[in-house]
């Protein structure tokens, strides 16, 4: 029970209003220092990719065969788990069974960060 005159204690952020990690701006799908040259990271419904030093792309985190979230980026390419699908960090693909290349998603490079759009 709050005494008076003190004010109710706060609720906790919900998960949403929480701030973004250390070093990355709010909305930002990753910094740049986060995506390794010939690799890449996978945040929510993106792919960024970073096929060269400083070229940044974005994809669909979607496989094209099965609808599968892809799981992961290594070794080159981005590689679903569910049948084995591998694609090239450009979202053609490198090894099926998927036959279509990733989507492309629209990003943009603002200073270290990446942002959808």
């Amino acid at each position: 029970m709050a005494q008076a005159g003190s004010a109710p204690a706060a609720a906790p952020p919900a998960p949403g209003d929480l701030p973004p990690p250390a070093g990355r701006p709010a909305h930002a799908l990753a910094a740049t220092a986060d995506i390794p040259v010939g690799g890449g990271v996978i945040v929510g419904d993106t792919v960024v990719t970073q096929p060269s030093p400083g070229s940044f792309v974005g994809l669909s985190s979607v496989c094209t065969h099965a609808g599968c979230k892809l799981a992961s980026v290594s070794g080159g390419t981005i590689n679903c788990a569910c049948h084995g699908s591998k694609f090239a960090l450009d979202g053609s693909v490198a090894k099926g069974p998927a036959t279509e290349p990733l989507s492309p998603r629209t990003i943009r490079v603002n200073g270290d960060s990446v942002f959808a759009g």
